[in-house]
């Protein structure tokens, strides 16, 4: 060989990478919070506990991705968004908990580093922990060469919060005769959507710019929505409403995931026409022949949050998330479950 080989000619381009780190360095500077200890750009990433008030303080942490959301970010060549998406399906999963998310790290691969979309990713994740109200202050940017098709990239994150032990949220304090309140979505979020790929672009040969008039919108902008936050909406009422159970309605749509935080004695009985479904959902289901019980396994059918709690506060619930500009609906009850029967019954 006339020239000797070296990491860039295989692919990865570590000085590209350093610069890239200086640019995130800036970004995570716009997400502070009291706690965090030094900067990225060291092996691991610092957080000093702030335990006032907090008698037996518990950390909860999660992790998730967006799954083939991905996909449609390329299509529309929009990736700003794509790292919103990402904070919420870790925070929401804490907050339901009711953890208050202190910081969130990132894993993001490329087969090649594109600075610029890179960079728009990461200020993605970082509008993101602003809505949350959490530090980003660390991650990882991988370079793989030969490992995805040009232009793709996997994105996955991870959060930690904490939550006094006395005011865990788990579901066992639900009971015969209390509530259940639906939280508005704004979208998909980011579930099921293998299956609305296969609707709108196997089945019906759509273009990310279609214009579907039902929506108002091309059907690139429909899918691209990002995920909504609930944290500070839920942290803003846990405070003094009792609730005793929460569920983020992600993959298992409102079906598999009501049924994760109710008691074995506990059924809820839902009333499938007490909310409004937003009209993405309806053009779904009509262009794929989905059966109903289908849709309410798969996407989460305009409630991106559901709580439980005793009917002489649903009132109070309702008026404080409509106070807010957030729908909410009285959508079903808890009743007694016999050992044979479902966890949940639609009416």
């Amino acid at each position: 060989m006339s020239n000797p080989l070296t990491y860039a000619s295989a692919g990865v381009d570590i000085d590209k990478a350093d610069k890239f780190i200086d640019i995130i360095k800036k970004i995570s500077k716009e997400t502070p919070r009291s706690g965090v200890m030094g900067e990225i750009g060291g092996f691991g990433v610092l957080f000093s506990l702030n335990l006032t008030n907090l008698e037996r303080p518990v950390l909860v942490s999660s992790t998730d991705g967006v799954g083939t959301k991905l996909k449609i970010a390329d299509m529309m060549n929009i990736h700003n968004t794509i790292g919103i998406d990402l904070v919420a399906m870790c925070v929401n999963d804490v907050a339901v908990q009711g953890a208050k998310p202190l910081f969130f790290l990132d894993y993001l691969s490329m087969g090649t580093l594109k600075t610029s979309t890179a960079t728009e990713i990461i200020k993605g994740i970082a509008k993101g922990c602003i809505e949350a109200n959490c530090a980003l202050i660390g991650g990882e940017t991988a370079e793989m060469p030969g490992m995805y098709k040009n232009n793709e990239y996997d994105l996955a994150g991870f959060v930690v919060g904490i939550v006094d032990n006395d005011k865990i949220i788990d579901g066992s304090g639900i009971a015969v005769g209390h509530k259940l309140i639906g939280i508005a979505s704004n979208g998909l979020h980011s579930n099921g959507y293998s299956l609305v790929r296969k609707i709108c672009f196997d089945l019906l040969k759509m273009k990310i710019d279609t214009y579907v008039p039902e929506l108002g919108k091309t059907i690139g902008e429909e899918l691209i929505i990002p995920t909504k936050i609930y944290s500070e909406i839920i942290h803003s009422f846990i405070k003094d409403i009792p609730i005793h159970g929460l569920a983020h309605i992600t993959g298992g749509g409102i079906a598999e995931n009501v049924v994760r935080v109710l008691p074995e004695t506990c059924q809820a009985v839902i009333k499938t026409d007490s909310w409004d479904v937003p009209p993405v959902f309806h053009f779904l289901q009509d262009a794929g022949k989905i059966s109903d019980k289908e849709m309410l396994r798969t996407f989460n059918n305009g409630l991106g949050m559901v709580g439980v709690l005793p009917a002489d506060s649903a009132q109070e619930l309702l008026e404080r998330l409509n106070a807010m500009d957030e729908k909410a609906f009285l959508i079903g009850d808890i009743v007694e479950r016999k050992e044979t029967d479902d966890k949940i019954i639609w009416i």
